[in-house]
């Protein structure tokens, strides 16, 4: 027997969905206009269908697909190129917008990615046979950074993130380069998708001020710095203000 499963989704444009996914690497399978929109695209195994609905909120969707990769780095470096390429940054905030790749306490690494309609995908890959969630770790650091990226990636509440970051940074908990460097850059994520555009300024140049030692443990941090940096307006003269004449 060879059964698949291709799901199908909302999308407000066809054209644009396509956009999108093209600089994702996907080909199209499907392009329908008449007499309903409708849109295939696949890359390698993976294959999602769209229709086109203009009354879909992508603010308010809670669309999601799980893909399970054996080559996760690769296809996080495919899909941060090909955005930086279409659109002149990797996109933190907002829609679109390309999550960390971090390795997750339940044996699994992965990324979350939303596209232009608010459609989640998770895309990860098993590290470990035990895909059970670990204990909540008792040692403070490692606590503090397990509930702060369960509570952000995970559950979406950025804000409690950033509250468990906050007292940290704010603590006398000595903190070695290597964790300092880790909760600077995780509460800059929490600030960009909270808006607060000068304190994710403040906290990426505060963690590239730091004189790091040479570890490769420190990979997933430091490409994530240098897209929050990135996707950081540049600074020009502020817009006029006031009545229209």
């Amino acid at each position: 027997m060879g059964e698949k499963a291709i799901p199908i989704f909302p999308c407000r444009s066809i054209e644009l969905t396509w956009d999108f996914y093209r600089a994702l690497g996907f080909e199209q399978t499907s392009w329908q206009t008449r007499p309903n929109p409708y849109l295939g695209v696949r890359r390698g195994d993976v294959e999602l269908h769209f229709f086109g609905w203009k009354k879909h909120e992508p603010a308010a969707s809670m669309n999601m697909c799980y893909i399970s990769t054996t080559e996760v780095d690769d296809l996080y470096e495919a899909f941060r190129g090909g955005l930086r390429e279409a659109l002149g940054r990797v996109p933190a905030r907002g829609l679109p917008r390309l999550g960390a790749l971090r390795d997750m306490s339940y044996g699994v690494r992965q990324f979350l990615l939303s596209d232009p309609d608010g459609l989640q995908l998770r895309i990860g890959q098993a590290i470990s046979e035990d895909t059970r969630h670990a204990p909540i770790p008792e040692e403070k650091v490692a606590r503090a950074f397990h509930m702060a990226t369960l509570l952000g990636e995970s559950k979406g509440d950025h804000r409690a993130a950033a509250r468990i970051l906050d007292r940290l940074l704010r603590s006398d908990q000595a903190l070695s380069p290597s964790e300092r460097l880790r909760a600077l850059v995780l509460r800059a994520d929490a600030a960009a998708h909270l808006e607060e555009r000068p304190r994710v300024r403040a906290l990426t140049a505060e963690a590239r001020a730091i004189d790091l030692p040479v570890s490769s443990e420190l990979g997933d941090d430091l490409r994530r710095l240098a897209d929050l940096e990135a996707a950081l307006p540049v600074d020009g003269p502020t817009p006029p203000t006031g009545g229209t004449g």
